[in-house]
C-alpha cells in the first residue's frame, strides 16, 4: 500500500522555486549568475513597518491571535477597500492568512468537491492549478495570446464555463505577464460572468500598486457590483510594502464564506504570526508616499527591459502594464542549435542552455502553462538588468 497521499499524483514542484534555488546552487560553486527568478521586490520593508514590528515585540503582543486576524489589522483592511476599491466590508468579512497562498488555499479547500472545475487563465502563476488539484478540483485553462498581450477575451472565458464551474480565478496585474486589465476589459469579462450566476470570482489584487503609467487599477466587485456577493477579493502587503518574508495575505467577501474559511485556518494554521499582523497595520494606515517612488523606479526598470530584449535576435517582448515581470516569445529561436550542440526544442531547453552558457536564471514559460516563452522578473538593479539582458542578447545571437 502507497504511504504517501495520492492526491501528491496531482501536483508539480514549483518551477520558480526550483529556478531560485539552481541559481544559489551554482553561485555557491562560484559560478557568475543574475538570477532573475524570483518574485520579490528588492527593495527594503519601509522603516516605519519595521518600528511598528519592533513596537508590538516591545509591548508584548506575542500570543496567539484571532484565527482570522487582529482586530486593528480586520478594521485597516476594511478601511483600505473602502478607501482604494470603493468596496464595503465590515471587518467580519475580512481573513487574515500566512501569505495570499493561505487565502487561495482556504478558499478552495472551503468550497471545491471532486469534479468542480475552476477557470484558470493562461499563461498563471505556478500554484494556481496545484492549488485546485490538491483541494480536490479541476483546472480548466482558458489560454490567452500575445498578440492580446496575454490578456483573456470575453469568448474564451465564455467557452471554458459549464455546469461544473466553481470558480472563475483571476489575476490582474498578472504574474507572470505583467498584463492588466482596464475597467473596459473587466467590463467585458464581468458580463460574461453576469450571464453565468453558478460561477464566483476569485480575484488575485497581489499586484495592485504595480502598475505604469496612467493605466488606473480596477478590481472585479468595484466594476460589476452585482458580483459582490459571489466574488473573494484577495490581496496582501507582500508585493507593494516589500514585505514578502512577513506572510501576510488577506481576503474579504461574502460572511458564509469567510466563517468557512476561518473553520479550516483555525484546524491548519490558526492565527497568522502577531508581529507580522502589526506591521501589516501599519503598512495599511501608515505613510503610502514611498509606493510610487518604487513604482517609478520598477516603470524604469521594465522599460529598460523591453528595449533590450526586443533588440535580441529571435525574441518578442510585450511592455507590460503592471508587476514587476515580462514575458517574451522566444518562438523565433525553437529549432536553433545553442553553442553547446544543443538544439532548442522547447522554451526549457531555451532557459537551460542560457543559464548554462551565460549564467542568466528566468523561468520557462511551459511552467506557466504557455509557451514557447520564458519570464524575467525585473525586481533587481538596473545594473544587474543591463548586464542580463546584454548576455540573453549575446546567447540569441550565438544561436545557429
Amino acid at each position: 500500500m502507497a504511504f504517501l497521499a495520492a492526491a501528491l499524483d496531482r501536483v508539480k514542484p514549483s518551477a520558480t522555486i526550483a529556478v531560485s534555488q539552481k541559481a544559489r546552487d551554482l553561485k555557491a560553486k562560484g559560478r557568475d549568475v543574475i538570477g532573475l527568478g524570483a518574485g520579490e521586490p528588492d527593495f527594503d520593508t519601509p522603516d516605519n513597518i519595521k518600528e511598528a514590528a519592533i513596537d508590538a515585540i516591545r509591548r508584548g503582543e506575542t500570543k496567539y491571535t484571532p484565527v482570522s486576524g487582529i482586530p486593528e489589522l480586520r478594521q485597516a483592511i476594511a478601511a483600505k477597500f473602502k478607501r482604494e476599491n470603493g468596496l464595503d466590508y465590515k471587518p467580519e468579512q475580512t481573513i487574515v492568512g500566512t501569505g495570499g497562498k493561505q487565502i487561495l488555499f482556504n478558499a478552495f479547500m472551503a468550497t471545491l468537491n471532486p469534479g468542480d472545475e475552476v477557470i484558470i487563465p493562461a499563461p498563471y502563476w505556478v500554484s494556481y492549478p496545484e492549488m485546485v488539484a490538491i483541494c480536490g478540483g479541476s483546472p480548466v485553462f482558458a489560454e490567452t495570446k500575445i498578440a492580446d498581450n496575454f490578456k483573456l477575451t470575453p469568448e474564451a472565458l465564455e467557452a471554458a464555463i459549464t455546469p461544473k464551474t466553481k470558480w472563475f480565478l483571476f489575476n490582474s496585474p498578472s504574474n507572470p505577464t505583467g498584463a492588466a486589465y482596464t475597467e473596459a476589459e473587466l467590463r467585458a469579462l464581468a458580463d460574461v460572468l453576469m450571464r453565468h450566476s453558478h460561477v464566483w470570482v476569485l480575484t488575485d489584487d497581489m499586484y495592485e500598486h504595480l502598475v505604469y503609467g496612467d493605466f488606473v487599477f480596477t478590481t472585479p466587485a468595484q466594476v460589476e457590483p452585482a458580483l459582490y456577493d459571489r466574488t473573494l477579493t484577495m490581496n496582501g502587503v507582500s508585493k507593494a510594502y516589500a514585505m514578502t518574508g512577513w506572510r501576510i495575505g488577506y481576503g474579504a467577501g461574502p460572511l458564509p464564506l469567510i466563517k468557512a474559511m476561518d473553520m479550516i485556518q483555525g484546524q491548519q494554521t490558526s492565527g497568522a504570526c502577531s508581529i507580522a499582523q502589526w506591521a501589516a497595520v501599519e503598512a495599511l494606515n501608515g505613510p503610502q508616499d514611498f509606493i510610487p517612488k518604487n513604482r517609478e523606479i520598477f516603470q524604469g526598470r521594465r522599460d529598460l527591459v523591453v528595449g533590450m530584449l526586443n533588440q535580441a535576435r529571435g525574441i518578442e517582448c510585450p511592455s507590460p502594464e503592471g508587476a514587476f515581470y515580462v514575458y517574451p516569445s522566444c518562438k523565433g529561436l525553437i529549432g536553433k542549435t545553442a553553442p553547446s550542440g544543443k538544439v532548442i526544442e522547447t522554451d526549457e531547453d531555451f532557459v537551460t542552455e542560457l543559464l548554462e552558457a551565460e549564467g542568466v536564471a528566468v523561468v520557462h514559460g511551459s511552467a506557466f502553462g504557455l509557451g514557447p516563452n520564458f519570464r524575467i522578473s525585473y525586481a533587481t538593479s538596473e545594473a544587474l538588468l543591463e548586464e542580463a539582458c546584454s548576455r540573453i542578447q549575446r546567447f540569441c545571437g550565438s544561436l545557429d
